[in-house]
């Protein structure tokens, strides 16, 4: 009887799990539909956003700290909001960009242990720090052989389930030291500033380019999104 009701239970859980992967999933699409939509859409568009967000206390420049303080959105997404749907100057959209990425670093380099035990009580919390540690621990033999330039790399370099998030998290699997560990982030998130502001502005210039840009985006966040919720637990 317990075999069966310890069967019935995990099968719940799949259920439930199922389902929140389910209400993720389609979250992460309408979102992703409404800024592809805004961000090819004319240039006055961006104003328009800008002002409907002033409206409601929140400013654009906010709105792109917010962004890029994001785990798995970051800079890479936050810079082209700025260029491409707010029209803000590309250096401006850099500094607000970078702004929101280091900020959150320098305190989670230092409490990452205390954020994830929190935060864990959250079953979709705790699904994604497992997912970011097994990622880390993934490209940790590759970090240790080249060290501080192997973490900028592992940072720099825009690709899905990279970044300054999960750079802290290889730093601490790592056993890095914390200025080393934030100096190589730091170098990381600008390589990743200098090629995501070249293809926004070539984007803002080139409208093909901007709609390439948003779809690739968009495809590697809802991928690095739905990776993290439905990677499966290892067994005990």
């Amino acid at each position: 009887m317990s075999d069966v009701r310890c069967q019935k239970s995990e099968c719940g859980s799949q259920t439930r799990s199922a389902r929140q992967t389910g209400i993720v999933a389609k979250v992460v699409v309408t979102a992703l539909l409404l800024l592809l939509v805004v961000g090819t859409a004319q240039a006055g568009t961006g104003q328009a956003a800008a002002d409907w967000l002033r409206a409601r206390g929140l400013s654009p420049e906010l709105v792109v700290v917010l962004i890029a303080a994001l785990p798995i959105v970051e800079l890479r997404g936050a810079v082209p909001v700025g260029i491409l749907v707010f029209n803000m100057p590309w250096w401006q959209a850099v500094i607000w960009s970078l702004l929101g990425n280091i900020a959150p670093i320098l305190l989670v380099l230092l409490l990452l242990k205390r954020v994830v035990a929190w935060l864990s009580h959250v079953a979709l919390f705790r699904r994604f720090f497992e997912w970011l540690f097994a990622r880390a621990r993934s490209k940790s033999a590759t970090i240790q052989k080249y060290e501080f330039w192997g973490l900028v790399t592992f940072v720099g370099i825009p690709i899905p389930g990279t970044g300054a998030w999960t750079g802290s998290v290889a730093a601490e699997v790592l056993g890095l030291s914390y200025w080393k560990s934030l100096s190589a982030i730091i170098v990381g998130v600008l390589m990743a500033a200098t090629i995501v502001t070249f293809l926004s502005v070539l984007g803002k210039q080139f409208r093909w380019v901007g709609i390439g840009l948003i779809v690739l985006l968009a495809v590697s966040f809802i991928y690095t999104v739905v990776a993290a919720v439905r990677k499966p637990r290892a067994k005990p």
